[in-house]
């Protein structure tokens, strides 16, 4: 499925969403307007570790970030796996990829809009504060 957020295209598995897509797009509507900060859609996450840092990645409140080195304790790996992982999430926004950064950058991202989505994403949470103030406040 493709949509739209905050200007960039984003393409997502709806297949791995345990809900229609009408459902889907409605939450992400009321995401992007600041209604909402929690989806309530189950995602069928894989059995593999990238399922098990997708898991991770669920439990990041939103406005909040996470290191990848973060991440990697959690799940008993290191940060260069869990950056590969995070670029294999099929369902990104739902399961907030972007809430993970590096531990002096923002790090990358694979959906299109790239950084710039990311950066995007991370302020939209953070009212508007800048990429460097939103890494700050979770330091």
């Amino acid at each position: 499925m493709h949509v739209t957020m905050l200007g960039y295209d984003v393409e997502l598995d709806d297949e791995l969403v345990e809900a229609s897509p009408d459902e889907l797009v409605s939450q992400l509507a009321e995401y992007e307007r600041g209604e909402r900060q929690l989806f309530d859609l189950p995602v069928r996450l894989p059995d593999s570790f990238t399922g098990d840092v997708m898991r991770a990645m669920l439990d990041i409140p939103y406005g909040e970030t996470r290191t990848y080195g973060e991440i990697a304790d959690a799940v008993d790996s290191h940060p260069v796996p869990v950056g590969q992982a995070c670029g294999r999430n099929p369902v990104p926004l739902v399961v907030p990829c972007h809430r993970v950064v590096g531990a002096d950058s923002l790090g990358g991202f694979s959906a299109a809009g790239g950084v710039d989505l990311k950066r995007a994403l991370l302020a939209h949470e953070r009212d508007g504060d800048t990429e460097q103030s939103a890494l700050d406040a979770y330091r």
